[in-house]
Order: C-alpha cells, then sequence, then structure tokens
C-alpha cells in the first residue's frame, strides 16, 4: 500500500481506518441493491427477496453516528500516526437477521428465499468480490484497539433500531 510506503520511507503522517458496512439515517441503507430502496419496496409489497447463501454468514453494520464517535477520537491522535483501526459495531448479526429488521422496521415480514451466493455472483461480476469475499463469509471484527486509543469508544445504536430511523426518514 502506498500509504504505508510514505509513511516508513518519508515519515508521511498516516492512520488507517477500516469502517467496514457503514449507513446513516439520511443515507438508504446499503441492503439488497447497496443504493437503493427497492428492497424496502419489495418487503412492504409482500414480495420475496433474496438473502445470499444460506443467510447465516455473520456480519457487522455500524451506524455513522457510532463510526463518528471512534473517528473523531482518533483525529488529532498523535499516538495514532502509523496505526490502523477497525471501526465498527459489536452488533454482529446473519444476513436473515439483518433482513428480518429491515423488514420489521417497515411493519412487514421478510419472505426470504435463498439462493447460493456463486449463482447469484454468476449473474453480476461487479457483485463476486463483494458477495463471495465479504458476505458469504462471516465477517467479525476486533474492535479492541480503537477502544484502547478513543476510551469510552462504544457502537451503542443497535441495527433495528437505526435502520427504524432510516426507514422513518423515507
Amino acid at each position: 500500500m502506498k500509504l504505508n510506503y510514505y509513511y516508513r520511507q518519508e515519515q508521511f503522517p498516516i492512520t488507517i481506518v477500516r469502517p467496514s458496512l457503514t449507513y446513516d439515517t439520511v443515507l438508504p441503507v446499503p441492503i439488497g441493491g447497496w443504493t437503493e430502496y427497492t428492497i424496502v419496496d419489495r418487503i412492504k409489497k409482500g414480495k420475496k427477496i433474496i438473502v445470499h447463501g444460506d443467510g447465516t454468514s455473520l456480519f457487522t453494520i455500524t451506524h455513522a453516528d457510532d463510526f463518528a464517535k471512534g473517528f473523531l477520537g482518533l483525529l488529532g491522535h498523535q499516538q495514532a500516526i502509523g496505526e490502523s483501526f477497525h471501526i465498527t459495531s459489536d452488533e454482529i448479526l446473519t444476513w436473515n437477521q439483518i433482513h428480518q429488521a429491515l423488514a420489521k422496521a417497515v411493519g412487514s415480514e421478510a419472505k426470504i428465499v435463498h439462493i447460493p451466493s456463486e449463482i447469484l455472483a454468476t449473474f453480476a461480476d461487479e457483485l463476486r468480490g463483494s458477495l463471495i469475499g465479504d458476505k458469504s463469509t462471516s465477517v467479525i471484527f476486533d474492535n479492541t484497539k480503537i477502544k484502547r486509543f478513543v476510551p469510552g469508544f462504544s457502537a451503542v445504536i443497535p441495527f433495528n433500531r437505526g435502520i427504524q430511523k432510516t426507514i422513518d426518514w423515507f
């Protein structure tokens, strides 16, 4: 990575932050189509939705307000220079749970249809890395380091509450 090179060779001050999947109240939560409201519309209409694999791989979704607390705590932090940090929620959910929480937020039921990730990836090459690399394998982050550098950092907005705010905004 070029930033690490410049840090090591030229003492260019860097701090690497890895947020994973972060959403906000006024931005569409990246579920399903990743940038649109389509999946919510399907749920509201009682239509089936696709969840990759068997829906049991684990993932972390972080509300932007929680991410901001960790990020702001790193700004100007001299000991953070040259370090890398995960800033995510400690809440770990399956993709089935994520979609069920989304459905509950719109006052409906998630009618989930599972399709193997490998098959879904054959229909959209641009999703292959995200689908096969990120979502079909369980992803659990360790926030010990950010908590050590930013005392008091804690992600306090559970997905079911954060997604409800997002849906209410829509």
